[in-house]
C-alpha cells in the first residue's frame, strides 16, 4: 500500500505531468505504422557525444532509498572524487537507514529530504551536480526533466521513460539544458558482454549480421505481496515488451546503433496471458480478466544497415533465468546463455565433401580456448576494474563499474556510454510493441531521437579505448 501511496502523492506533486500513451494514427502505403517526431526546436542542437566540462569532484543527490538505492549509495563511497551531499525518499526512515551508510564510513552526514515534496527541494540544491534516480518507473522521467531544468546530470535506473511522450520529454529536455542523461543499464558492463563487445569491435566475428537480447527471469515469487505491488500492476496493465533494455541495451552497443546505424521498425508479438492472471488471483484472490501482459512476448527489429535484432521478455514462467546475449557473425558466434560459448570457423578446411550429418563440425571452441580468448581480449575497463568490482558488488561487479565509468566520465569531461537517445530509444520498446500487438504485429516504425544525427558517429568511440 505503501507505494501505491507513492506513486499517488508523486502524482498530485507533479500538476500536470501526464503519462498519456500514443496511439497508431498513420500508416503509411509501405505498410509500417508512424507516430510523431517532433521537429527538434532551433534553439537546440544534438547530444550525440557530448562532452561537458570536467568536474573533479562529483556533488551527487540520491532519490529512491528503497530496494536499489542503498544499494548505489553504498558503492558510491568506494569511488574517488565523489561527494554524497544529499540523500531523498518519500519514508524518513529509509533516509536514515540510508544515512547510517555514510556514517559506517565516516564520511560527512548527507542532507536529508523526506515527504511528497522532498525529491523537488533536493533537485533545486545549488551544489549538486549529479541528480541518481532510483525511484518506481512512472516517476523516472518526471524527476529526471525537473533535475535537469535544475542544472543537474541525470542517472536514471531502467527504463528510462515508460512511454514515447515521455521519452521525447527526455531527449528534448536534455538537448535544451545541455546536461547528461543517461540511463543505468547495468548489463552493458558484465564481464561476458563487454569481453564479446571488444572481441566484436576487434573484428573476430566479421560483420555482425543478427543479435539477441532478452529478459526472463521469472518473478512470481517476489510478486507474493501483490497490494501495491507497482511493478506487478505495471504487468497487468500494459501489453509489450515492458523491461527490454537489459537485453537490447548491449545488443544495441554491438551494432553501434545511433553511432553509425539505427533501428528501422519492429513487429512484436505475444501469447495470452496465462500465468499472469494466476499470480494476480493467487495474491489477491481476485480474479484479472483484463490482465494485458502475455506471458511471453517477442520482438523483431531491422536496422538501417540491414541487421537484424530478436528480443524476449517473459517474467511469470518457470524458465531458467536468461538474457539471451547472442551474436552471429560473419566469422563467428558468441552465446552467453545457458552456457557461454564463443565459435568461429575452422582454420583448416578439409578437401572433402563435408558431412552434414556431423552436427559437431562448427561446435563451440574448447573451454580452455574460451578462456584465452576472454583473457586476452579482457576489455581496458574491466583490466581497471574487475578486482574492485568484484569486492564491492552489485549483481557481479557490473553496477559498480557503471558507477564508477559514469563518475569517471564526467570527471574527465568525456561523452557518457549510454547518452539520452539510448534511454529513449531502449525505453521506446515498451509503447512500441504494445502498438504494434494491438495491430496485429504490423510493423511499427522505431522513432530516429536523434533526428539524424546518429550519422555522426562511426562505431562505439571512446567506450572501445577505455578512455
Amino acid at each position: 500500500m505503501k507505494k501505491i501511496i507513492y506513486l499517488l502523492i508523486t502524482a498530485l506533486a507533479l500538476g500536470t505531468y501526464s503519462c498519456k500513451q500514443v496511439e497508431a494514427k498513420d500508416k503509411k502505403s509501405d505498410g509500417i505504422i508512424r507516430t510523431d517526431i517532433p521537429k527538434r526546436p532551433e534553439s537546440q542542437k544534438d547530444m550525440v557525444g557530448f562532452r561537458c566540462e570536467p568536474i573533479e569532484t562529483v556533488r551527487v543527490g540520491f532519490i529512491g532509498l528503497g530496494m536499489r538505492g542503498p544499494g548505489a549509495v553504498e558503492r558510491f563511497t568506494h569511488i574517488p572524487g565523489v561527494e554524497i551531499k544529499a540523500l531523498c525518499d518519500l519514508y524518513p526512515e529509509r533516509v536514515e537507514k540510508a544515512q547510517k551508510i555514510l556514517t559506517k564510513k565516516n564520511l560527512p552526514e548527507a542532507a536529508t529530504y523526506s515527504g511528497e515534496e522532498g525529491w523537488k527541494k533536493l533537485c533545486e540544491r545549488e551544489d549538486l551536480d549529479l541528480v541518481y534516480i532510483v525511484t518506481p518507473w512512472l516517476l523516472h522521467t518526471p524527476i529526471a526533466v525537473y533535475a535537469m531544468e535544475h542544472g543537474k546530470h541525470v542517472a536514471i535506473e531502467v527504463p528510462a521513460a515508460t512511454t514515447l511522450e515521455e521519452c521525447w520529454q527526455l531527449v528534448n529536455t536534455s538537448e535544451k539544458t545541455r546536461r547528461h542523461c543517461m540511463m543505468l543499464e547495468n548489463c552493458i558492463y558484465d564481464f561476458f558482454e563487454l569481453t564479446t563487445l571488444n572481441m566484436a569491435q576487434e573484428g573476430l566475428f566479421g560483420e555482425i549480421l543478427h543479435v539477441e537480447g532478452s529478459y526472463i527471469h521469472n518473478l512470481e515469487d517476489y510478486w507474493s505481496a501483490y497490494q501495491g505491488n507497482w511493478r506487478l500492476d505495471f504487468n497487468e496493465k500494459y501489453k509489450g515488451d515492458i523491461y527490454a533494455t537489459h537485453g537490447l541495451g548491449p545488443a544495441c552497443q554491438l551494432l553501434n546503433i545511433h553511432r553509425g546505424d539505427k533501428m528501422n521498425y519492429l513487429v512484436a508479438m505475444q501469447t495470452k496471458a496465462v500465468n499472469g492472471p494466476a499470480v494476480v488471483k493467487k495474491t489477491t484472490g481476485k480474479d484479472s480478466p483484463n490482465y494485458q501482459n502475455g506471458d511471453h512476448s517477442l520482438t523483431l527489429i531491422k536496422t538501417e544497415n540491414g541487421k537484424t535484432i530478436h528480443l524476449q521478455h517473459n517474467v511469470v514462467t518457470p524458465r531458467p533465468y536468461s538474457r539471451m546475449y547472442q551474436l552471429t557473425g560473419t566469422e563467428g558466434f558468441a552465446n552467453k546463455y545457458p552456457s557461454s560459448s564463443y565459435t568461429f570457423r575452422p582454420d583448416n578446411v578439409s578437401n572433402n565433401v563435408p558431412d552434414h550429418e556431423n552436427l559437431n563440425a562448427h561446435g563451440p571452441v574448447p573451454e580452455s580456448v574460451k578462456k584465452t580468448l576472454m583473457e586476452k581480449y579482457k576489455h581496458p575497463i574491466h583490466k581497471e576494474l574487475e578486482e574492485k568490482a568484484k569486492k564491492v558488488g552489485g549483481h557481479g561487479g557490473m553496477d559498480f563499474i557503471m558507477d564508477y565509468r559514469l563518475i569517471y566520465c564526467l570527471q574527465n569531461g568525456l561523452p557518457l556510454d549510454q547518452d539520452v537517445y539510448d534511454a529513449a530509444e531502449w525505453s521506446s520498446m515498451g509503447e512500441l510493441t504494445r502498438i504494434s500487438i494491438e495491430n496485429n504485429s504490423m510493423p511499427v516504425e522505431v522513432p530516429d531521437f536523434t533526428r539524424g544525427s546518429w550519422k555522426k558517429l562511426n562505431g562505439y568511440h571512446h567506450f572501445m579505448k577505455g578512455e
